[in-house]
């Protein structure tokens, strides 16, 4: 830490922003308009649900005025949601809405892997709750941005430390597809078998008429409330004989079976639910949003969540594949009740028609498809690891305190 020189970040690279867009710019298709909640979602490897687009043309003429992002220059959310870093990618290709985040560009000495570590020790947020204006907003200004100061070993050492953090990140992303992979394949599955009706051995089996049009004989039509049931064990607000795991509707992910973000603890402000190992948390504030994700622990709920289990193991599987889908959450968000803050409804959801198998298909599709959602859940508990052994080396190599320094 000696040698390590203390920096302005002004005096090391371009803080800056993008050009402004407005409303009236915006076009169904065209270049990607991200704002705050987007660079979260990418820093998160979530899927960006509600697109924003600028014309190609309108892209060109601001990528000449400003000059357009590039390949390892660093994004900061500087509104709302406050001190998220991206580094850009070389698959990249997006304009950014101005305010919502700070450019960080044509670096000199500094690395941007570090610059984002940076962001993310202890020592770069404390430097960036210095620059936090508003209350109600709360917002980071440019002009104190440019003024944060950072300590820089040689350009090399800052690569080196970039490089033992990145190979976490590295192992983190690779996690993380591999989640998508399997909830791709689950959600394929369920389709193939379920709405197709390609299921094994299904060339031999002829199909008879039903409600919801001609289905495999054996099959039958039942409402969801047949195969699954809400539970609803209150929790009452105040104090827990012990800390438990606490899930709130900011915690389940976006369109993702795998549950990847929980709190802890041991004072309930108000009342929640109690849920189990395996049963489904829907969230039923606008559920719009897709948040639908499988229990990996026994723990808290949010009581703005429709906790949902099987009343059968053997439809388990069927169950998790119909709530999850885009068709059912597409029928609880038209069913839902109220304008600003809409709410689904279990009484509703539950008249909602499934197509039942017989119990070998079901038993089938089970054998598929638990193993996946263990196999999701392993790997969440995997990233989570992995992030904190990450978060423990951050401080220590950002410090100088552990010397990683190539010509020691």
């Amino acid at each position: 830490m000696a040698t390590w020189t203390i920096k302005r970040m002004q005096d090391i690279c371009e803080v800056t922003s993008s050009k402004r867009i407005y409303a009236t710019e915006l076009v169904a298709i065209g270049v990607p308009f991200l704002k705050s909640k987007e660079i979260i979602e990418k820093v998160n490897g979530q899927e960006n649900t509600s697109l924003l687009y600028i014309s190609e043309q309108r892209f060109q003429e601001i990528s000449q005025q400003t000059g357009s992002i590039e390949a390892g220059d660093v994004l900061l959310t500087s509104r709302g949601t406050l001190g998220i870093p991206y580094v850009v990618k070389s698959s990249d290709r997006f304009h950014f809405a101005d305010g919502n985040l700070t450019w960080f560009r044509r670096f000199n000495g500094l690395d941007s892997r570090y610059l984002r570590f940076f962001f993310m020790s202890p020592m770069g947020k404390a430097e960036l709750n210095k620059c936090v204006i508003g209350s109600s907003q709360q917002a980071y200004t440019i002009s104190d941005l440019k003024q944060i100061k950072i300590a820089l070993p040689g350009l090399p050492t800052q690569q080196r430390i970039a490089d033992i953090l990145s190979a976490y990140d590295e192992l983190i992303e690779k996690s993380q597809r591999r989640i998508k992979i399997l909830e791709s394949m689950a959600r394929s599955l369920y389709r193939e078998w379920f709405v197709h009706f390609r299921f094994p051995g299904h060339e031999n089996v002829s199909h008879i008429a039903s409600p919801l049009g001609e289905i495999p004989m054996g099959w039958e039509v039942k409402k969801l409330g047949r195969l699954a049931e809400e539970m609803r064990r209150n929790i009452r607000k105040g104090g827990l004989k012990e800390e438990q795991p606490y899930v709130g509707l900011e915690h389940i992910p976006r369109r993702s079976l795998a549950l990847d973000a929980w709190e802890k603890t041991n004072e309930l402000g108000s009342n929640k639910l109690a849920f189990k190992k395996g049963e489904i948390l829907f969230g039923k504030i606008r559920p719009y949003f897709h948040k639908v994700s499988i229990a990996p622990f026994d723990g808290l709920c949010s009581a703005d969540t429709i906790v949902i289990r099987a009343r059968q193991p053997e439809y388990y599987a069927i169950v998790a594949s119909c709530v999850s889908s885009d068709e059912f959450v597409a029928h609880a968000t038209a069913t839902s009740n109220g304008s600003k803050m809409p709410r689904a409804n279990w009484h509703v959801l539950e008249e909602y028609p499934v197509v039942i198998p017989t119990l070998e298909i079901a038993r089938q599709f089970s054998a598929v498809i638990e193993p996946s959602i263990r196999q999701m859940q392993a790997l969440v508990f995997q990233t989570i690891n992995l992030r904190r052994t990450r978060d423990l080396l951050l401080p220590r190599l950002l410090s100088g305190q552990i010397n990683v320094d190539p010509s020691a």
